[in-house]
């Protein structure tokens, strides 16, 4: 079990992490999402001890490792590079670390051809990273780390070199893999379909602090705060200001009741794909794209423009457009928190 309890990092004035409270279980995939310059990466570099937290502490299986350097945590750490040594073969990419721990010759020959097994690479063993693809290349990065046999996995960004293809090819891989270790996991992307795809439970950040944790469904669906409405989902949730009374919400011509009880000026937010058209209130259609199975459609409806998801194309013109209460999200409009209430209304609406 890894375990950050209150964990701050600074660079002068600038706070990298600011309070940073987080358990990963054992055999637990956790995913860590959140914009460039959130602190994803250096969350990574303090759990693997290549970097320090300026106050807070770090306790794997229940020990103090705050002030441990990283050969002494047992974290195997995968980077964005892959980082192969070029003139050795994948074999020796693999046995190296082994090797200089001076496993046993029959050791690190069994470790080695049982990660190759395990990821699929038993024909590569004797090719050099010049000669793979980058998938390849990014599954010896990862037995090379699967060799050691360590407490937890470390990912920072595995995939962001490949193209989109390839990408979703090893996803679907590394999903598998995760299934087999017997370890705990930390993945950072800045991809929401891995975070999402690949995670027990995920972690969003944002400046630096944890915005929300949870089951990627559960994050999703009853989204905590503005930000996380906004940053999870694509294509992201319409949001717009709007006057409630008593709860209810008008849009277009239809009045809706969130059943939330507030009046007041508010941030609503309506996924897309949960906006259907064909009736209810009027719009104008504003643009189409096509995404081959699906259309996304800009719409204005009264002084409001929306995106909607579609399985058909909307014809030119005008249309009609429906929203139903428990798609509506409402957050308050100076701290961006979900109004109390809103998951509950929703959850019993569902």
């Amino acid at each position: 079990m890894i375990s950050l309890t209150n964990v701050t990092r600074a660079y002068g004035n600038v706070h990298a992490l600011a309070g940073v409270s987080l358990e990963v279980g054992e055999r637990e995939v956790v995913t860590v999402v959140g914009p460039s310059g959130c602190g994803k990466s250096t969350l990574l570099r303090i759990i693997a001890g290549l970097d320090f937290p300026t106050s807070g502490s770090v306790h794997i299986d229940g020990k103090d490792v705050t002030s441990l350097p990283a050969q002494k945590r047992n974290m195997a750490m995968v980077f964005q590079s892959y980082a192969l040594y070029p003139h050795m073969t994948c074999y020796e990419n693999l046995a190296l670390n082994l090797r200089l721990k001076r496993l046993p010759r029959a050791e690190v020959e069994r470790r080695v051809r049982e990660a190759a097994r395990l990821l699929g690479i038993e024909d590569l063993m004797q090719k050099k990273p010049r000669a793979l693809s980058g998938g390849q290349r990014q599954r010896v990065a990862v037995g090379r780390a699967l060799v050691r046999d360590p407490k937890a996995f470390l990912l920072d960004e595995p995939l962001s070199n490949l193209d989109a293809q390839l990408r979703e090819r090893v996803r679907h891989e590394m999903k598998q893999l995760f299934q087999k270790l017997n370890a705990a996991v930390l993945y950072v992307t800045h991809d929401q379909v891995e975070a999402m795809t690949l995670a027990d439970r995920m972690v969003v950040l944002n400046g630096g602090r944890v915005e929300q944790v949870g089951a990627p469904d559960d994050v999703y669906r009853h989204p905590g705060n503005r930000f996380v409405a906004s940053f999870i989902g694509s294509p992201a949730m319409n949001i717009f200001e709007a006057v409630l009374d008593s709860g209810r919400v008008r849009i277009g011509t239809e009045v809706i009741d969130t059943g939330l009880g507030v009046s007041g000026r508010f941030d609503v937010g309506i996924r897309p794909e949960l906006i259907h058209v064909g009736s209810g209130s009027p719009a104008k259609l504003a643009w189409v794209e096509n995404l081959g199975s699906e259309f996304l459609a800009g719409v204005r409806v009264g002084d409001v423009d929306l995106t909607v998801r579609t399985a058909r194309r909307p014809a030119a013109g005008d249309l009609a457009i429906h929203v139903k209460p428990e798609a509506v999200h409402v957050f308050d409009k100076n701290s961006g928190a979900s109004v109390p209430g809103n998951d509950r209304c929703r959850t019993d609406r569902a």
